[in-house]
């Protein structure tokens, strides 16, 4: 189901990406709409991702589908018994109540700060209440201490946002294109990478015939 979602995804955006330099005036706008629409489209997937890991390992620890780990070897980082406090927590960020819900993760990440999925929610928390600094921070913390490759390219990814909103748009080319070496398969660090470019007066892709394939799942 993903992997067709993306395909078209992807489609839209060679469309986007062979028409854009030559287009002027209303074909500009409309090229411009499309790549605002998939940002859109992938920001929503973000969310709904994150949610359907954690349910997905937690199912998994319940049902005893996933093997025990090996002496030494971590566990997936989205198999964490939630305790209470992180449902009520998840609860204030699910009803939108950004402050209540970042209080909360800190709480619990002062006393488990391996805690992986938590710290996410509190750098989207961060992020909802413009406190980009203390936002950026722990999606920094994030894309170092994480071994989950797709959390890893967004947490890059969301810092160069976060520099795109600093008008930091060298930094952000720079983590925008970092997030896709790190997971290939995902769209929005190219998208980003479009928008940004374009507010230095147009759309650059040059650096992606240089891009790596990160690690697998």
């Amino acid at each position: 189901m993903f992997k067709h979602l993306f395909a078209s995804m992807n489609d839209m955006l060679d469309e986007v990406l062979s028409e854009y330099p030559a287009s002027t005036g209303r074909k500009r706008k409309q090229l411009m709409d499309k790549l605002k629409s998939l940002k859109a489209m992938s920001d929503e997937c973000i969310e709904d991702w994150l949610l359907f890991e954690e349910k997905l390992g937690r199912t998994m620890q319940e049902t005893g589908i996933a093997p025990r780990p090996e002496a030494g070897k971590p566990q997936t980082e989205f198999a964490e018994q939630r305790s209470d406090q992180f449902i009520r927590a998840q609860g204030y960020y699910k009803l939108h109540m950004y402050k209540e819900a970042a209080c909360q993760f800190s709480e619990l990440l002062r006393r488990q700060p391996d805690l992986t999925l938590a710290r996410v929610y509190l750098a989207m928390s961060y992020l909802h209440q413009g406190l980009r600094e203390d936002s950026y921070s722990q999606f920094h913390l994030l894309s170092q201490l994480t071994e989950h490759v797709q959390l890893k390219a967004i947490s890059l990814n969301a810092m160069g946002c976060i520099q795109v909103q600093q008008n930091n748009l060298d930094k952000a080319c720079e983590l925008f294109a970092q997030a896709y070496r790190t997971d290939p398969a995902s769209v929005e660090p190219l998208l980003d990478m479009g928008i940004c470019a374009d507010k230095q007066g147009g759309l650059q892709f040059n650096w992606i015939g240089t891009r790596t394939p990160g690690p697998p799942l």
